[in-house]
């Protein structure tokens, strides 16, 4: 089996190539509760479970380049983000006889892609690397994921605050606590609902919420001159 990482998928999920990240204030309804074999993924999962390998690199082409930026934001290290995307893909196709559909497929796989950046968070030898900030979300409800507008044309200055917006952005998160990044990543930055998100931490859905919004304050507050220039 041969597992082949295209950077150009990265473009096919909008994900920004340096200095951008948002995070919109607006409310979302929850997302409608569903079996997990309702979800086309693990039927494809379930498919590759009984031998047909097209199903398994199927997974990979939609979700690969989905893993690769979490890590990355996660780690901060692009070619380790990678090798971890190979890892978390590897983990998948040898648990293909143990897999049993208990949530969403992308729910499971970010599950093991938290697990393996967690290991290597508590190698110590990674910083955190997040992009820029439109404005503060107040916790209340799902948000979507990010839009990111084109840098293309901005003037130096703007350019030169929204490189100082991530740098400083980058020293918060890389102090808070793993599970605030990781919910307000999954939820942000890969539009999981706060049900997704609480399968990947195993904690209560009103748990993810008060992560989220924790982490947002704490943004907020580090950002506060920032912002309140803006």
């Amino acid at each position: 089996m041969l597992i082949t990482l295209d950077r150009d998928t990265e473009g096919r999920r909008g994900a920004p190539p340096a200095e951008t990240f948002w995070v919109a204030k607006c409310s979302m309804k929850q997302k409608e509760r569903r079996s997990p074999n309702d979800d086309p993924d693990v039927q494809l999962m379930l498919r590759f479970q009984n031998g047909e390998e097209g199903a398994f690199q199927q997974l990979f082409n939609k979700h690969a380049a989905s893993v690769v930026n979490f890590a990355f934001r996660f780690l901060g290290n692009r070619a380790r983000a990678e090798e971890i995307a190979q890892d978390v893909f590897l983990q998948v196709y040898r648990w293909q006889e143990r897999y049993e559909p208990q949530a969403k497929f992308s729910t499971w796989l970010f599950k093991i892609a938290n697990n393996h950046c967690l290991n290597e968070v508590r190698r110590g030898e990674y910083r955190v690397s997040i992009d820029t900030l439109d404005q503060p979300y107040d916790g209340e409800d799902e948000a979507p994921p990010r839009a990111l507008p084109d840098q293309k044309g901005w003037p130096g200055d703007k350019l030169l605050v929204a490189k100082e917006t991530a740098d400083r952005i980058q020293d918060i998160l890389g102090c808070i606590p793993d599970s605030q990044r990781t919910a307000l990543l999954l939820s942000r930055l890969e539009g999981l609902s706060y049900q997704e998100v609480a399968g990947v931490l195993d904690c209560t859905e009103k748990a993810v919420k008060s992560l989220v919004f924790r982490a947002t304050q704490s943004l907020r507050v580090g950002l506060k001159d920032i912002l309140n220039t803006s």
